[in-house]
């Protein structure tokens, strides 16, 4: 069993940054951050596994995933923040080995952290 526990959430304005942290205990191989704003379907805007990254074209450019393999922690900087990225955070994993760029859809993945709450003002 894995369980992932996210930090990092806040309240910034419009154009500045933060950074999400996803502490995974247990083996896993892809991971991934989601988001989910009221009244909208859960969105996957960046995934990692090994060297290989994928990013959703809403974040390119803007946010970065990482992960330290040695602590098992997954991060998220986020720049430039808009209004519109305002959001539930979530961290997801798997323990399947991937075929191709890590998956950034919901259904591939089985572990889910809480949550982090990021609310961008303009």
């Amino acid at each position: 069993q894995v369980q992932l526990v996210e930090s990092g959430g806040g309240s910034v304005e419009a154009g500045g940054f933060l950074t999400l942290s996803c502490a995974a205990s247990g083996y896993v191989y892809s991971m991934a951050w989601f988001r989910q704003a009221p009244g909208k379907e859960r969105e996957g805007i960046a995934s990692i596994y090994a060297d290989t990254t994928r990013y959703a074209d809403s974040v390119k450019g803007r946010f970065t995933i990482s992960k330290d393999n040695a602590k098992n922690t997954l991060f998220l900087q986020m720049t430039n923040l808009k209004p519109e990225d305002t959001a539930m955070y979530y961290c997801a994993a798997n323990r399947n080995f991937p075929i191709g760029p890590p998956p950034i859809d919901a259904s591939r993945y089985n572990y889910w952290g809480q949550g982090t709450q990021v609310t961008v003002s303009s």
